[in-house]
């Protein structure tokens, strides 16, 4: 069925019908001197209009212009276009935002050096306060609102940075090297505002390293949530990146490369793990069960409170298990450190009771070799 074809006819200017005579009476004639539309036609086009529309529908035919689509609206399939906003972005700008591109850093400039422990909990004000996402507005901390400015703030970067630009503050490393604090990296160069995204790794959620928890700054606002790996749309063109001014978090706990710390005292006796508590892990560090280190099972049973905890906490942060914390973590034993040593435990293989969230000596050894 053909929809309706109307057209707009003009009535005479002499029309005598009351409608007429009165818009003669009420209008004021036009510059040209043409008379105003006569009422009975603009009727007609809203009227045409409306049925054209019907019919449209009626015919299961779309509108007749799509508007456009949006800058960087990746596909990802099998989630909902609501759950997976556009990330457009903003271009370099200094804190604060204000006006004139900043001029690049000098050459050799040192880096504000940056734990990993500090990384993450920078991205997770953002995550707390839901920091609105937006590309010129900047937030209290003077960083902008867009992904590019949350890296920055997150690194303490002295500018904000976009993502042509984040990798000349990082170094290349591989998928097996990423721990918290790094980034994954899609810069589109071709067309920057299609595609072009960042997030913050926060650590692996399974032991296959299939999927991470992402800090990341996207419409609506700021969140943190499981991802796959590389990311939901464009995966294999997301690179890890690592702060080059990434440093070790404080004497006595893991460095930034992951390694275990130095003992800085003879160990105790095996048979008396615990003859004596210092006042941090790095005055002495004690030998239960013959591991170094490791300080006994009596360090973490519910409500103890020792550095021991601290440095365990910051260790699952580091090994990609500190998705439980919603601060921190401290020196008191609590549910956050039970369920991430339990996630770490599981990611060994192990199951039952020797996954039961409280570390003993192997989980200890494994967990800081």
């Amino acid at each position: 069925m053909d929809a309706p074809v109307f057209e707009e006819i003009e009535p005479a200017s002499d029309c005598d019908c009351p409608g007429c005579r009165h818009w003669r009476r009420v209008l004021p004639h036009s510059p040209d001197g043409r008379a105003p539309a006569h009422p009975a036609a603009r009727r007609a086009l809203i009227v045409a209009a409306a049925t054209a529309a019907t019919a449209a529908s009626a015919l299961g035919a779309g509108p007749a212009a799509a508007a456009p689509a949006a800058a960087h609206a990746p596909h990802r399939p099998g989630v909902s276009a609501g759950d997976e906003p556009d990330t457009p972005q903003g271009v370099r700008a200094p804190l604060y935002g204000p006006p004139g591109r900043p001029a690049a850093p000098p050459a050799g400039a040192e880096l504000a050096a940056i734990t990993r422990t500090e990384i993450i909990a920078r991205a997770q004000t953002w995550v707390t306060a839901k920091v609105p996402y937006s590309t010129s507005a900047y937030w209290s901390d003077g960083y902008r609102q867009d992904c590019s400015g949350y890296v920055s703030m997150a690194w303490k970067l002295p500018t904000n940075e976009w993502t042509g630009s984040l990798g000349t503050f990082a170094d290349r490393i591989t998928k097996a090297d990423l721990l918290p604090g790094d980034i994954l990296l899609f810069h589109n160069a071709a067309d920057p505002l299609n595609g072009s995204h960042v997030v913050i790794f926060g650590g692996w959620t399974d032991a296959a390293h299939t999927t991470y928890t992402a800090y990341e700054q996207t419409p609506p606002h700021t969140r943190k949530q499981s991802t796959p790996y590389a990311y939901w749309s464009n995966s294999a063109k997301y690179l890890p990146y690592r702060y080059k001014g990434l440093t070790s978090a404080t004497a006595g706990t893991a460095g930034a490369a992951g390694g275990p710390p130095a003992a800085t005292a003879p160990a105790t006796s095996p048979a008396s793990p615990s003859a004596a508590t210092p006042a941090s892990p790095s005055a002495a560090t004690p030998a239960s069960h013959g591991v170094a280190g490791y300080p006994g099972r009596a360090m973490f049973r519910p409500g103890a409170e020792n550095p021991y905890v601290t440095r365990l906490g910051r260790r699952l942060v580091e090994r990609g298990f500190g998705t439980y914390y919603t601060s921190g973590p401290g020196p008191r034993w609590g549910e956050a450190d039970r369920r991430g040593v339990e996630a770490f435990q599981r990611a060994q293989g192990w199951r039952g009771g020797a996954a039961d969230g409280y570390p003993g000596p192997e989980t200890w050894r494994r967990l800081f070799s």
